[in-house]
Protein backbone atom coordinates (compact mmCIF):
# COMPACT_ATOMS: atom_id res chain seq x y z
CA UNK A 1 0.00 0.00 0.00
CA UNK A 2 1.28 3.47 -1.17
CA UNK A 3 1.31 6.38 1.35
CA UNK A 4 -0.72 9.67 1.08
CA UNK A 5 2.81 11.80 0.40
CA UNK A 6 3.88 9.26 -2.67
CA UNK A 7 0.30 10.09 -4.11
CA UNK A 8 0.60 14.03 -3.17
CA UNK A 9 3.53 14.13 -5.29
CA UNK A 10 3.12 11.78 -8.05
CA UNK A 11 -0.05 14.23 -8.58
CA UNK A 12 2.04 17.36 -8.50
CA UNK A 13 4.65 16.89 -11.38
CA UNK A 14 4.67 17.17 -15.21
CA UNK A 15 5.55 13.67 -16.71
CA UNK A 16 8.25 13.73 -19.64
CA UNK A 17 5.53 12.85 -22.09
CA UNK A 18 3.85 16.15 -20.98
CA UNK A 19 7.14 18.04 -21.12
CA UNK A 20 7.91 17.40 -24.67
CA UNK A 21 4.39 17.64 -25.83
CA UNK A 22 4.56 21.59 -24.30
CA UNK A 23 8.05 22.17 -25.90
CA UNK A 24 6.53 20.41 -29.17
CA UNK A 25 3.55 22.99 -29.18
CA UNK A 26 5.54 26.20 -27.97
CA UNK A 27 8.36 25.11 -31.09
CA UNK A 28 5.56 25.25 -33.26
CA UNK A 29 3.67 28.55 -32.40
CA UNK A 30 7.76 30.38 -32.07
CA UNK A 31 7.69 28.90 -36.24
CA UNK A 32 4.51 30.15 -36.97
CA UNK A 33 5.62 33.91 -35.56
CA UNK A 34 8.89 33.73 -37.39
CA UNK A 35 7.65 33.34 -40.40
CA UNK A 36 4.95 35.83 -40.12
CA UNK A 37 7.44 38.40 -38.81
CA UNK A 38 9.56 37.32 -41.91
CA UNK A 39 6.71 37.42 -44.34
CA UNK A 40 5.95 41.50 -42.13
CA UNK A 41 9.80 42.14 -42.89
CA UNK A 42 9.23 41.48 -46.78
CA UNK A 43 5.96 43.24 -47.42
CA UNK A 44 7.90 46.39 -45.25
CA UNK A 45 10.61 46.67 -48.10
CA UNK A 46 7.97 46.22 -50.82
CA UNK A 47 5.89 49.19 -49.50
CA UNK A 48 9.09 51.37 -48.96
CA UNK A 49 9.96 50.83 -52.19
CA UNK A 50 6.27 51.73 -53.82
CA UNK A 51 6.56 54.63 -51.43
CA UNK A 52 9.50 55.85 -52.76
CA UNK A 53 8.63 55.36 -56.27
CA UNK A 54 5.20 57.59 -55.85
CA UNK A 55 7.20 59.75 -54.80
CA UNK A 56 9.34 60.84 -57.58
CA UNK A 57 6.44 59.70 -59.58
CA UNK A 58 4.67 62.46 -58.00
CA UNK A 59 7.62 65.15 -58.40
CA UNK A 60 8.16 64.31 -62.17
CA UNK A 61 5.04 64.93 -62.75
CA UNK A 62 5.33 68.64 -61.06
CA UNK A 63 8.54 68.91 -63.32
CA UNK A 64 6.51 68.50 -66.46
CA UNK A 65 3.75 70.87 -65.91
CA UNK A 66 6.35 73.60 -64.20
CA UNK A 67 8.69 73.34 -67.05
CA UNK A 68 5.55 73.50 -69.62
CA UNK A 69 2.14 74.25 -68.83
CA UNK A 70 0.76 73.21 -72.13
CA UNK A 71 3.36 70.18 -72.99
CA UNK A 72 3.28 68.71 -76.56
CA UNK A 73 1.64 65.08 -76.72
CA UNK A 74 4.45 62.56 -77.01
CA UNK A 75 6.42 60.24 -74.71
CA UNK A 76 9.69 61.05 -73.13
CA UNK A 77 11.59 58.90 -70.29
CA UNK A 78 14.95 58.77 -67.92
CA UNK A 79 16.45 57.73 -65.59
CA UNK A 80 17.21 59.12 -61.86
CA UNK A 81 19.18 58.69 -58.43
CA UNK A 82 16.05 58.78 -55.88
CA UNK A 83 16.08 57.84 -52.30
CA UNK A 84 19.36 56.50 -52.49
CA UNK A 85 18.00 53.86 -55.57
CA UNK A 86 18.30 54.20 -59.39
CA UNK A 87 15.26 54.34 -61.18
CA UNK A 88 13.23 54.38 -64.21
CA UNK A 89 10.90 56.53 -65.67
CA UNK A 90 8.35 57.45 -68.77
CA UNK A 91 5.88 60.17 -69.12
CA UNK A 92 3.42 60.19 -71.99
CA UNK A 93 1.00 63.09 -72.85
CA UNK A 94 -2.20 62.67 -74.77
CA UNK A 95 -4.68 65.17 -75.82
CA UNK A 96 -7.73 64.99 -73.84
CA UNK A 97 -11.61 66.32 -75.38
CA UNK A 98 -11.13 69.50 -74.01
CA UNK A 99 -8.67 71.12 -76.05
CA UNK A 100 -7.23 73.07 -73.67
CA UNK A 101 -5.98 70.07 -71.40
CA UNK A 102 -3.40 67.45 -71.59
CA UNK A 103 -3.37 63.96 -70.01
CA UNK A 104 -0.01 63.27 -68.07
CA UNK A 105 0.67 59.52 -67.15
CA UNK A 106 3.77 59.24 -65.66
CA UNK A 107 4.85 55.50 -64.64
CA UNK A 108 7.64 55.06 -62.39
CA UNK A 109 9.88 51.00 -62.69
CA UNK A 110 12.63 50.00 -60.71
CA UNK A 111 15.97 50.25 -62.80
CA UNK A 112 16.36 46.48 -62.84
CA UNK A 113 12.82 45.46 -63.71
CA UNK A 114 11.36 46.98 -66.85
CA UNK A 115 8.72 45.43 -67.37
CA UNK A 116 5.70 46.42 -64.50
CA UNK A 117 5.39 49.45 -63.38
CA UNK A 118 5.86 50.11 -59.67
CA UNK A 119 3.47 53.27 -59.99
CA UNK A 120 1.25 54.50 -62.73
CA UNK A 121 0.22 58.63 -61.79
CA UNK A 122 -1.92 60.49 -63.92
CA UNK A 123 -2.08 63.91 -63.58
CA UNK A 124 -3.38 67.03 -65.74
CA UNK A 125 -1.69 70.14 -66.99
CA UNK A 126 -3.04 72.45 -69.54
CA UNK A 127 -3.88 76.62 -70.24
CA UNK A 128 -7.05 76.21 -68.17
CA UNK A 129 -5.00 75.00 -64.90
CA UNK A 130 -3.41 78.37 -64.69
CA UNK A 131 -3.45 80.75 -62.28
Amino acid sequence: MRSKAHLRYRASGFTLIEVLIGLLVLALALMALSRTAALQVNAFGDLRERTLAGWLAADILAETRLGTPFPATGKSDGQRRFGGRDWRWEVEVQSTPVATLRRLDVRVYTAIDRKAPLVDLVGFSGQDLQP
